[in-house]
């Protein structure tokens, strides 16, 4: 693909624009939570009673092993769970929040504690991914993808309701989270992405941990409760679009 001379010097000034973010403060920031928090994992992990002889046996040190120990796994699992690492973050949720394995062994405490965890851990993760897309776009090959069709496309979409677009996309267990993508392409503020991220993020977990500790195994139900969810606004979605369009064609 060819660019034109006006479109390389959009995306020089784009790429310039870019640079504007500052990248190491939060891969310095990020990268020393990481590793005290692994480091105070490697310190706790020798004094829990861990067995690997059997699954039963592996399940029975789980449930005695210390919160502190539960909640640095789950942390650093979600932390580390993006989109350059696309791990599923449903079933730990459900996992530190079934009765048996709790924090804290008290509904409202464990689905406070592992819905603040859960969302400030994957809240860091999302917040990691934007700067990594900021420093991919710092070279002009790929910030010329600003031109293309499709991406005008959905940033025009992005640009109705950013925040908005952004809590719910975290809110619901959607496979491919296109916001975060165009949050930074879009050079979107990041206070109100992490706020959004949290709040989405928040709230999701804390239904999975819910309905988890009251259904233990069945706390997939959470879910299955969100995915239909998101069906019903996408559904709504095209309905209003729908009806917006043939009142367009009657006028």
């Amino acid at each position: 693909m060819t660019s034109s001379p006006e479109q390389l010097v959009d995306a020089e000034a784009l790429t310039a624009e870019y640079r504007k973010v500052t990248l190491r403060i939060w891969f310095a920031f990020y990268l020393v939570v990481l590793l005290a928090a692994g480091a105070t994992l490697a310190v706790l992990l020798p004094r829990e009673p861990v067995s690997l002889d059997t699954w039963s046996a592996f399940k029975d040190s789980v449930r005695l092993a210390s919160p502190a120990t539960k909640l640095l796994v789950f942390g650093i699992y979600m932390m580390i769970s993006c989109t350059f690492l696309p791990l599923n973050t449903s079933w730990i949720v459900a996992a530190v929040a079934m009765e048996q394995y709790s924090v804290t062994g008290e509904l409202w405490t464990t689905v406070l504690v592992v819905s603040v965890v859960g969302a400030t851990a994957s809240t860091m993760a999302n917040l990691n991914d934007y700067h990594v897309f900021t420093l991919l776009l710092r070279h002009h090959r790929i910030a010329r993808v600003r031109h293309l069709r499709m991406y005008r496309s959905a940033v025009g979409w992005f640009e109705r309701a950013p925040f908005a677009l952004l809590f719910i996309f975290n809110l619901l267990p959607i496979p491919v989270d296109v916001t975060r993508m165009l949050a930074a392409t879009h050079r979107y503020s990041r206070w109100p992405f992490a706020v959004a991220n949290f709040l989405g993020r928040l709230i999701r977990y804390a239904i999975i941990a819910f309905v988890t500790y009251r259904l233990a195994d069945k706390g997939y139900v959470a879910v299955i409760a969100l995915l239909g969810l998101a069906f019903v606004m996408a559904l709504g979605r095209l309905m209003m679009g729908i009806v917006r369009r043939a009142r367009q064609v009657k006028k």
